[in-house]
């Protein structure tokens, strides 16, 4: 086997660039509809900010122990040059002016028209202006000016070579103006068109917008004590954050650069140029209310099984559910916690949340479960990056309900996505557990691509239990008792060690002479001991597939092939299929294999035992391989090479072969 000193790994944030580029080339792609390319480029814009928030803290300090600029910032920026570079040209250059065939024509830049100005104006005077705090620059009193976390600002020079800074209030206002003949102008330029009212007397020089991202790695894992305090006190933090990107408008004079980062103590590495308008993420939120520009509907089956059943709980009861969603309807997961709220043999219900929509139908159903008189537990994972605040909000309501609030342990996060219902009916008791790969969340699960398993099976539901009983002892896994897992895979008690098991399982029919493959599915690769593990498993000649959305450190050699998907759906089920000589064995769950998830947090992969769902996975994994329109294949050299065509053979994208084989279920 391999040591993890002398395997290869490619860089997580190379890896993820390159992923971001492939929501760029979705931008650019000709066959998408025009609106779901600008909804790429603000996809691609929020994740680079994220990167930004999150990743360019680690790298910048990284940077300070090299002595040379050819590490890992200088090949990071030159990246994320290029597909600034690309991005900018794919917007003005095909965005724009295909938008603009449409009828619909966004200002960017360009001279307003004579017959917008009333309106611009009206809106100007009327809304804008309440919002608008301008405030001078006085360059020789550096940092009495705050620049707010992401926020949006336009530094304006004046010819007696003074300096004022206005905020663009999109926190509080639309980012953009619907004007007649289906015009739309950013609010940045309301404000542009009126710097004259806001500085009497001023002879404006120039105008540039600016943005300033903070840190917003804030470490919570060290907390004790009151773990909902510390993370409303962390929120705080985390908008006082440490700059890792200054972002300015690529015209702006040299002088004015360095003057404006001297200000703000701004390093020059922290310093990026860019256009005219940042946050671009908001192109999402551009008032094009056409249905034509956007992919065709795509409706949600439903499952005929569950159609004529009185009760989804009983029908668990009696046999197994899976659900593929989005491409079979979400209400069937929204309908098994209405069920357990209301009925009247539910005695006790047990949730873990991570991510939960900020108007969750899911929770209000828990509320109401307590209410009703049931003894409901949620694990509420505080620590969910950048959603602590929805997170903190809804335990707080859940506990003023009478919902008994679990918090994870220090160092520890709760990732899994599990619930288990426990109904009691005469002396009988049912256990009914609900496993997923995603979030309970209504809103993302619209566009997140997840499997959710529905069982009574006794094993995987005793065994969900106790890991629920376990989380309600606050105890760090080292120090609790074994717990006896033979159906789930648990990160912190047995997952790696059973994923290690069925590798080398593999790997030993391979030496044996007899069939052996592995495909697996995730989201993100990256832990050194997994990957060891398969770069084995390929030397000894099983088969390894991989399709892996965003980070992967394992880099393809004989014997591994690994596929990427983007697409209209974000790729987020987590699968893994062991051949084991003919008796294969099917999972899925919660866990991406990163340092994070393997040794950092309770995840939950689950057993599919039912050979038709099984069969049903493994459709969907060779639909996926096979996808020759989105998908790439990352080459020896980490490059995403689109899937080669043959001759003759038609075209196969996956997304929209799962939605008509779910369909013909």
């Amino acid at each position: 086997m391999h040591t993890e000193t002398d395997i290869t790994l490619y860089d997580r944030d190379l890896s993820w660039l390159s992923f971001n580029n492939q929501v760029l080339l979705m931008a650019a792609n000709e066959q998408v509809p025009i609106f779901e390319r600008v909804r790429f480029l603000s996809i691609f814009s929020s994740n680079l900010d994220e990167f930004f928030r999150v990743r360019m803290p680690a790298i910048l300090a990284l940077q300070q122990l090299q002595v040379s600029q050819e590490g890992l910032l200088f090949a990071v920026q030159q990246v994320i040059g290029r597909q600034l570079q690309e991005f900018g040209r794919i917007l003005t250059s095909e965005v724009l002016p295909g938008l603009h065939r449409h009828g619909v024509h966004l200002y960017y830049g360009d001279v307003i028209q004579a017959a917008h100005r009333p309106a611009i104006k009206d809106y100007f005077f009327n809304t804008v202006l309440g919002f608008l705090q301008p405030q001078k620059i006085v360059m020789e009193h550096p940092v009495e000016v705050f620049l707010e976390n992401n926020a949006l600002y336009l530094v304006v020079c004046f010819e007696n070579n003074g300096y004022a800074l206005v905020n663009i209030p999109s926190n509080h206002l639309p980012r953009f103006l619907s004007l007649p003949d289906q015009h739309i102008i950013f609010l940045d330029d309301v404000i542009r068109e009126h710097l004259p009212f806001l500085f009497p007397g001023q002879q404006v020089k120039g105008c540039y917008s600016i943005k300033l991202t903070r840190d917003a790695e804030i470490d919570v894992d060290e907390f004790s004590g009151h773990l909902l305090q510390k993370v409303e006190s962390m929120l705080v933090k985390r908008a006082l954050g440490l700059p890792t990107r200054f972002l300015h408008d690529s015209k702006m004079p040299e002088d004015l650069q360095h003057n404006l980062a001297a200000y703000f103590r701004i390093a020059p590495q922290e310093m990026a140029s860019g256009g005219r308008y940042h946050h671009l993420r908001d192109l999402a939120d551009l008032p094009v209310k056409d249905p034509a520009l956007n992919y065709p509907r795509l409706p949600s089956a439903r499952v005929k099984a569950l159609e004529t059943e009185e009760t989804l709980l009983n029908t668990i009861l009696q046999k197994d559910v899976l659900l593929h969603v989005p491409y079979q309807n979400y209400d069937y997961i929204l309908r098994f916690f209405n069920e357990a709220a209301t009925d009247p043999d539910v005695q006790e219900i047990y949730v873990t949340l991570y991510r939960v929509a900020s108007g969750s139908q899911i929770v209000n159903a828990l509320i109401s479960a307590a209410r009703n008189g049931k003894q409901v537990t949620v694990m509420v994972e505080l620590k969910a990056r950048f959603d602590e605040a929805n997170n903190v909000r809804w335990a707080k309501r859940m506990k003023e309900a009478g919902v008994k609030i679990l918090y994870s342990i220090p160092n520890l996060k709760v990732h899994a996505k599990v619930a288990l219902v426990k109904r009691k009916r005469g002396y009988t008791w049912d256990h009914i557990g609900l496993y997923a790969t995603g979030n309970f969340n209504e809103s993302t699960a619209r566009f997140y691509t997840d499997h959710v398993l529905l069982t009574a099976h006794a094993g995987m539901t005793q065994e969900l239990e106790l890991l629920f009983i376990y989380m309600q002892t606050g105890i760090a896994p080292a120090k609790y008792h074994f717990l006896p897992f033979n159906h789930l895979l648990v990160a912190q008690f047995n997952l790696v060690n059973r994923f290690t098991e069925m590798i080398r399982r593999e790997v030993n029919n391979a030496r044996a002479g007899m069939p052996a493959r592995i495909t697996i599915k995730l989201n993100n690769l990256q832990e050194k001991q997994m990957i060891a593990e398969l770069y084995a498993a390929a030397e000894a000649g099983v088969e390894v597939k991989l399709i892996i959305r965003s980070i992967c450190c394992i880099v393809p050699r004989k014997g591994i092939s690994i596929h990427r998907i983007v697409d209209r759906y974000l790729e987020h089920a987590r699968v893994f299929v062991f051949h084991n000589n003919g008796a294969e064995e099917v999972y899925m769950g919660s866990a991406d294999w990163m340092n994070r998830n393997l040794h950092r947090r309770i995840e939950v992969c689950f057993p599919v035992y039912d050979p038709v769902y099984a069969q049903q996975l493994k459709d969907i994994l060779a639909l996926q391989l096979a996808d020759n329109t989105n998908a790439v294949i990352l080459d020896d050299e980490m490059r995403a090479i689109p899937v080669p065509k043959v001759a003759g053979e038609p075209d196969v994208n996956a997304q929209k072969g799962i939605y008509d084989y779910v369909h013909h279920l």
